[in-house]
């Protein structure tokens, strides 16, 4: 038998942890749609394993991709050895070296070659220049495009309802390169209904949102608006007449992003109420969405997915993570896990990042505790001395 290629043992990492995403989500397992704080915890530390439904555990999985990636990746390989850290004695995620989201500015992050890359997503560039963008190749979508719209099912559309997208950011087409222009796209076409976008050119369309509302409400055909936070300072800004923008029952909205010097900072709180008000949607059915490009999964407020199964659920700023993405929070200066509870810097384990890093260090601040993760703001200032020796690390100048 022949050796097996990186890209053949790519494509059965992959197989792996799409089979992990999808039996993750059974309903024997992950309980009511959007519920499972409990459910998804257990799953991350690997209980019930020997259970049919779930293939492997989240560690032996996240190991896996790890050893994949430190064989192919060279900064990758830098920081495991810098770290002394050695894939093939590892037993449990936490012990994988985290890759700072700021190598994505400085180095490839990708176990194949380019010429494989199907999409590179990059970052905004907004708050360092277009020159200092970070980048995320993928050598297939197909991982990344499961877990989206698994988890995006769950937490914005749990209940099947058929519903319009009205999309406050710019088509894909404009921006090949933006991972929630990917992800909003493949939403869309899971939605099936009618969808329009209304930010081209980088201007925002306000009059054409406004009729998108109108004929939605004369259809009588709840929606979904799905936009990012400065979108919707805008739209709120932009003097339509009142009750413009009202929708059937039954709609609800996704936002996503700060604000990265492009518009007023409107607090998180004063945002949320005036776009349940201009939209005529409860407060529970604003969802906020928690992303990066350096990642392939994402987290939601889980307040509609309650709301909609008339239970308890976590209060807004209460953000869930997937099954298959593990949430903790670390000391910035050693980058060391701190007890449920404390204050640190969210370090993200995301078995989704196949052919990257599997271990995403961030320099977002957080609170972890049962019911979900609270973001508290990126950290100030220069980068935390944990990120900077890592990213020291991984481009060479460190051993």
């Amino acid at each position: 038998m022949g050796r097996v290629g990186p890209i053949d043992q790519s494509e059965a990492l992959h197989r792996r942890a799409r089979a992990f995403i999808e039996a993750s989500l059974l309903p024997d397992r992950a309980g009511s749609p959007g519920a499972g704080r409990a459910a998804a915890a257990a799953l991350q530390r690997g209980e019930g394993a020997a259970d049919a439904a779930l293939p492997e555990t989240f560690d032996a999985l996240a190991i896996a991709l790890a050893r994949h990636q430190a064989a192919q990746c060279a900064p990758v390989a830098r920081l495991f050895k810098a770290r002394g850290a050695d894939v093939d004695t590892m037993q449990r995620a936490e012990q994988i070296p985290a890759v700072p989201c700021d190598v994505f500015r400085f180095a490839r992050v990708a176990a194949h070659a380019p010429e494989a890359d199907e999409r590179v997503f990059r970052t905004s560039g907004t708050s360092l220049g277009a020159a200092s963008r970070g980048e995320h190749p993928f050598r297939t979508t197909a991982t990344y495009e499961l877990a989206a719209v698994a988890w995006g099912e769950r937490l914005l559309w749990p209940d099947g309802a058929r519903l319009r997208a009205i999309v406050l950011a710019p088509p894909l087409d404009e921006v090949p390169d933006s991972s929630l222009g990917f992800m909003i796209d493949r939403f869309a076409a899971r939605l099936s209904g009618p969808a329009s976008w209304h930010v081209r050119g980088g201007e925002l369309d306000a009059a054409g949102f406004a009729r998108a509302c109108a004929e939605a409400r004369a259809a009588g055909e709840p929606a979904i608006v799905l936009g990012t936070s400065f979108a919707f300072v805008h739209l709120l800004e932009a003097g339509l007449p009142e009750g413009a923008t009202l929708l059937p029952g039954g709609s609800r909205a996704m936002q996503t992003g700060g604000y990265k010097g492009r518009s007023r900072e409107v607090p998180a709180e004063e945002l949320r109420a005036s776009i349940a008000r201009s939209l005529g949607v409860p407060l529970s059915h604003v969802v906020g969405e928690y992303g990066m490009t350096e990642l392939s999964s994402q987290l939601y407020e889980g307040t509609l997915a309650a709301a909609l199964a008339r239970r308890p659920g976590p209060a807004p700023g209460i953000y869930l993570a997937p099954p298959w993405t593990r949430v903790t929070a670390v000391d910035p200066g050693t980058l060391a896990p701190l007890p449920a509870g404390e204050v640190g810097l969210a370090r993200i384990v995301d078995l989704a990042n196949v052919d990257s890093a599997v271990a995403i260090q961030t320099a977002d601040r957080v609170r972890v505790t049962e019911e979900g993760v609270e973001l508290l703001g990126r950290a100030s200032g220069a980068p935390p001395r944990g990120c900077s020796i890592a990213i020291d690390q991984m481009l060479g100048g460190g051993a």
